[in-house]
């Protein structure tokens, strides 16, 4: 048991490594596009972002659908059949450029809605000016996620880090160089920002492609054969997992935007504090959701190859070791509270006083609820790597929708704890959420009887 204990540890941590690598760069790349966005002026910034917001609403269901490609190929990759990891790869590229195009298509007939929607004029202008070409990095983001969950789950992260890495530095280097007019550039304001991270996003998917086909190490896979059409059987099971995870990835995004809305209600202190403190979680979340994935891989691999104990052992692990690192951002949140604040904002500045007093106390919130925040994620993953995408929706959405929204409308407003009320309803929605999905996992382990399952072919994918 204990070589079994260290090697399946040492094993998630040379996986999770790199994906969380990969996540705080795709963070960073969001935050250079803000920062870019507030060079050019108020204007811009409040109009990008609502481009951005509307951008984020699509890309986080389809993000979800097309995690399903990871964890069906660590599946595939465990039961030692190469070929349906090649059916499942190539399938996931052709849903993730439907996926992709089909977003791009909506989120480019958006300009006459958002007036109607209740949104200035002027704003949403500004919005679809930097959301007709960012709308264009929604298929080459997509594909690169099918390719980075492709390389992940057979256990080679590596050049997901490297070119996720790259993406970002180049990202933040040719928004300045458009907005500074380098090289002669054109100042292409929102336009170029959006453009930008389009071709950087397509950039990265097609990096990753050259370096998939080009290396040694895939050559197994034959990845040139049959591309030329996707499997009907392959995208049928690909849709089966991916649209609950991306059904609860939505409905998560969903609460939080709610959480919004209740402390725009409330006013701009409220907001403002609820933003800052709400970045500060975000931040923190990148670690449980970079675990998360190396969780659903490693459990999808034993899942496959019929080790069922190896599979719970991988996700028991996974949740230790993501409680732990967010008992850690817990301390931080409760002993450096304003240093934290002051990251964000001048804490002296008395125009900022009820803000930082207010966010600090909202920190103090977050504390309690980053155990539940991570270890729902992380429960998340390794109930998808037993591919199982309903019993994550039906217990998120129950969670989040059932517990959370409604108690946080009801402490804040009703019963008068305003700002304090939307958070603490937000903890027991997570709360809920993670100790329904934990019991989930522990419940799914217990009933699967894999060698049974394996001899008629329920099981796999």
């Amino acid at each position: 048991m204990k070589n079994s204990l260290g090697h399946e540890l040492g094993a998630l941590l040379r996986l999770a490594g790199p994906l969380i690598s990969a996540q705080l760069a795709h963070a960073l790349m969001i935050f250079t596009d803000t920062l870019m966005m507030a060079m050019l002026g108020p204007q811009q910034l409040a109009g990008g972002a609502l481009g951005a917001t509307c951008y984020f609403i699509f890309s986080i269901f389809c993000t979800g659908v097309i995690a399903a490609v990871g964890s069906l190929v660590a599946i595939r990759h465990g039961a030692g059949d190469p070929n349906g990891v090649t059916r499942l790869l190539q399938s996931g590229l052709w849903l993730a450029l439907l996926l992709g195009i089909v977003s791009a298509l909506c989120l480019n007939g958006l300009g006459p809605l958002l007036p109607h929607l209740g949104q200035d004029p002027g704003a949403a202008n500004q919005a679809m000016a930097f959301l007709r070409p960012l709308s264009l990095a929604l298929p080459g983001y997509l594909c690169f996620m099918a390719l980075r969950g492709f390389t992940s789950a057979i256990g080679h992260p590596g050049p997901v880090m490297a070119i996720s890495i790259l993406g970002t530095v180049a990202n933040f280097v040719i928004n300045y160089a458009l907005i500074k007019g380098w090289f002669g550039l054109p100042s292409l304001g929102l336009s170029g920002i959006g453009m930008t991270t389009a071709v950087v996003s397509s950039a990265m998917a097609l990096a990753l492609a050259l370096y998939i086909l080009i290396s040694p190490t895939y050559q197994r896979y034959q990845l040139r054969c049959g591309m030329g059409r996707p499997q009907r059987a392959e995208m049928r099971v690909l849709l089966r997992l991916g649209l609950p995870i991306g059904g609860t990835y939505a409905a998560e995004q969903g609460l939080f935007t709610f959480a919004t809305l209740c402390m725009g209600a409330l006013g701009s202190v409220q907001l403002a504090a609820h933003q800052i403190a709400m970045q500060t979680v975000a931040l923190a979340f990148i670690v449980p959701q970079g675990l998360s994935y190396a969780v659903t891989f490693r459990v999808g691999l034993h899942y496959g190859a019929d080790r069922l104990h190896l599979s719970r052992l991988a996700g028991h692990l996974g949740m230790a070791l993501g409680a732990a690192l967010m008992l850690l951002f817990a301390l931080l949140f409760w002993l450096l509270p304003e240093w934290i604040i002051g990251l964000f904002l001048d804490r002296h500045d008395p125009a900022f006083a009820d803000i930082v007093t207010l966010a600090v106390s909202l920190l103090a919130i977050a504390a309690w609820f980053e155990l539940f925040d991570g270890l729902q994620s992380i429960a998340m993953g390794a109930i998808r790597g037993l591919n199982d995408g309903r019993t994550t929706l039906v217990i998120g959405l129950t969670g989040y929708w059932c517990v959370g929204a409604p108690l946080a409308w009801l402490l804040a407003f009703p019963l008068g704890w305003g700002a304090h009320g939307v958070w603490w309803g937000l903890a027991a929605g997570l709360a809920v959420t993670a100790t329904g999905l934990v019991l989930g996992f522990q419940w799914k382990t217990a009933r699967l009887q894999r060698p049974s399952a394996l001899a008629s072919g329920a099981c796999l994918p």
